[in-house]
């Protein structure tokens, strides 16, 4: 019985047998081949990539005069004569935001206007100096591409001048993650090499790309033998700290930077009668942080900037949360600010404390008719860059040139302006609606406000030491100044806003105190967004692990609106700001329909009538799609959703 049982169990045991071994084969060439792929090459790993690429590889070219686009024409011979086939691009039709969907990227562009590349590569390489200093957008989101740029240019203008294009794109690049396959060629139109040194550069770049397995730095010769995936997801800690090193604390340049004596003094001894003694706001350091954000500075104490929405909504592509809740174009919106200083040093500041603080006025002031004009001067200019690029349309682009609304946001504390009614009643002159934003920390300023068609009071926090640990504010009174400023916005006649922003592990746990705080200042509405990470500073704990969903957002707003007992209701939402607002719901629902939206021009006709008016009086219907719980999550179905690629590396993520 044993013999036979061993002879029909055999079969099954020659399988079981087959079975492992065919196991242990193939675990010993997964292991053999992951071995030998961590010992790769660049020209191991190139060629896969060049036959197998993601997207076929990209030679953009931008050129003034035709040289570097003759160049790259024959670069693009020379690179098809090897076999590796890229697309010739005029990257005045390219998106940006594909770029970080490229697996290999070559550019030869020319210097043109004072340091900058020729118009068909303005857009191209304005979306590249913004992206890197956008907190928005990951420091690896160009992890995945190899590139290389060459220029042409001309010392005659000056050695800082000299390729700044070429070099500002090798910058960039490498700043968002992307992988330097050659250093920036440079060539000097004047001295008669440019073909000569473009010759060697392009053969530095086949030779890479063909896989001799080296990289060219300086005249350094350097064996890269990592992996694909190493060079993939590459530690992005270095560019992370070259951005964070631009980023100038009031703090930490006191006593530093360049100093300015308190007023001109004549030669009898008297000071200017114009500057009365007074500095200006923006000192040389603070102005270079600034403007390296983006901003324009608009004489010596304000600023301009071009929002992000407003170039989204001129490419069709969805206007901000005020567009969804308040109707607000955004191609039609600028973004100013009379006073650059803040009373608060905010931990989720997004300016990262470049902008000068203080307590009071004790600058210089500008004129502020001036201020509205050269305001409305700059934004137009930054509109009309925009021209040609790629879902930008004449139609649009003539709207965005003529503003229909003015948020004074920007940064700062606009109402420590002494002239800031002025301003106000410009704007409206111009039949510009207003949103002004305070800080809660001048209650007596926000009494006197003219009419405003929507004025804002930010709630940071609903109790002293979360309001302190958050806003860091400057005063000693803080807390009282905070009360005193929700009890002056209770005695406003037109629109009224509370805007909170949610810190998990800071405020967002503390209903009950918010909902306390409504009564003081009762507003028309509440704005409840989720903090955005502005990106690690030391000025700064807040981490990703800070920031909540827009699922943790919706949650404590319905909370919120079921502890006001039925007073207020959630009224919109607009999901890709993680945003959501609540509404009095006798004044805003009628007939079951919200009335968020605004009448612009009713509200001018008001203004200019020159007569007492209230919140209701100037009241428009809100679409579905806006609402609370629409499938739309609040964005416009007439514009085009595009969403972005966007990859923070591990640097950026809780643990």
């Amino acid at each position: 019985m044993t013999t036979n049982m061993f002879v029909s169990s055999l079969p099954s045991r020659l399988a079981l047998f087959a079975l492992l071994s065919f196991s242990t084969s193939v675990f010993l060439f997964r292991k053999s081949r992951r071995l030998r792929k961590q010992r790769l090459t660049v020209k191991e790993i190139n060629i896969p990539n060049l036959t197998t690429p993601l997207r076929k590889p990209k030679l953009f070219f931008a050129s003034q005069t035709g040289t570097s686009e003759a160049l790259a024409r024959n670069l693009h011979v020379l690179l098809a004569s090897n076999g590796i086939d890229f697309d010739l691009v005029d990257p005045r039709s390219y998106e940006p935001e594909d770029l970080p969907k490229e697996s290999l990227v070559l550019i030869v562009v020319s210097t043109w206007d004072d340091g900058n590349p020729p118009p068909s590569m303005g857009f191209l390489y304005q979306w590249l100096s913004e992206s890197t200093e956008d907190f928005r957008i990951g420091k690896s989101i160009l992890s995945r591409c190899k590139f290389a740029a060459f220029g042409v240019g001309s010392r005659s203008y000056g050695e800082e001048r000299f390729n700044a294009a070429a070099k500002g794109f090798s910058r960039w690049m490498r700043a968002l993650g992307a992988m330097e396959m050659v250093g920036v060629g440079v060539g000097d139109v004047d001295e008669g090499d440019v073909n000569e040194i473009f010759e060697k550069w392009s053969g530095d770049v086949v030779a890479f790309l063909m896989g001799d397995g080296v990289l060219r730095e300086n005249g350094r010769v350097v064996v890269n033998s990592e992996s694909e995936d190493d060079q993939l997801y590459d530690d992005d800690s270095d560019q992370e700290s070259d951005v964070e090193s631009d980023v100038v604390d009031l703090e930490d340049i006191a006593g530093k930077g360049p100093t300015r004596k308190s007023g001109v003094v004549k030669e009898n001894g008297e000071k200017d009668a114009k500057t009365n003694g007074l500095r200006d706001m923006v000192t040389p350091v603070i102005m270079t942080s600034l403007q390296k954000q983006g901003y324009k500075i608009i004489g010596s104490h304000s600023g301009v900037k071009l929002c992000r929405w407003t170039k989204s909504q001129l490419r069709g592509r969805g206007g901000c949360y005020k567009h969804s809740f308040y109707g607000i174009e955004s191609h039609r919106c600028m973004e100013t600010t009379p006073s650059l200083a803040c009373a608060n040093k905010c931990v989720f500041c997004w300016r990262h404390h470049t902008n000068p603080v203080g307590k009071e006025w004790r600058w210089k002031m500008d004129d502020p008719i001036e201020i509205v004009n050269s305001a409305l001067d700059e934004h137009k200019k930054m509109i009309k860059q925009m021209k040609g690029v790629p879902g930008v349309k004449q139609e649009r682009l003539l709207e965005g040139l003529s503003p229909r609304h003015c948020a004074l946001s920007l940064v700062g504390e606009p109402i420590m302006y002494p002239e800031i009614n002025t301003v106000i009643d410009e704007l409206h002159k111009r039949r510009i609606s207003t949103f002004l934003v305070t800080n809660a920390q001048f209650p007596d300023k926000i009494k006197f406000l003219r009419p405003i068609t929507q004025l804002y009071v930010s709630v940071d926090a609903a109790t002293k030491d979360s309001l302190k640990a958050i806003d860091r504010p400057l005063f000693s009174d803080f807390w009282e100044r905070f009360v005193d400023s929700l009890k002056s916005l209770h005695g406003k006649q037109q629109r009224t806003v509370y805007r909170l922003t949610l810190v998990k592990g800071w405020n967002a746990e503390d209903i009950d105190a918010y909902s306390n705080l409504l009564d003081i200042g009762q507003p028309d509405l509440i704005e409840i967004k989720g903090v955005t990470y502005c990106g690690s500073t030391s000025t700064s704990s807040i981490t990703m692990k800070n920031v909540p969903w827009h699922e943790d957002v919706k949650e404590f707003s319905e909370a919120l609106a079921m502890k006001s007992g039925g007073k207020y209701e959630v009224a919109c939402e607009h999901a890709h700001s993680v945003c959501v607002l609540l509404a009095k719901v006798d004044d805003f629902k009628i007939n079951g329909q919200w009335y968020t939206w605004i009448d612009y021009e009713k509200f001018h006709n008001l203004v200019a009538s020159g007569k007492p008016f209230k919140t209701k009086d100037y009241m428009s219907q809100t679409p579905s799609w806006a609402t609370y719980g629409a499938e739309e999550g609040g964005f416009d179905p007439d514009q085009i959703r595009y969403k972005k690629e966007r990859r923070h590396g591990s640097k950026t993520l809780p643990n």
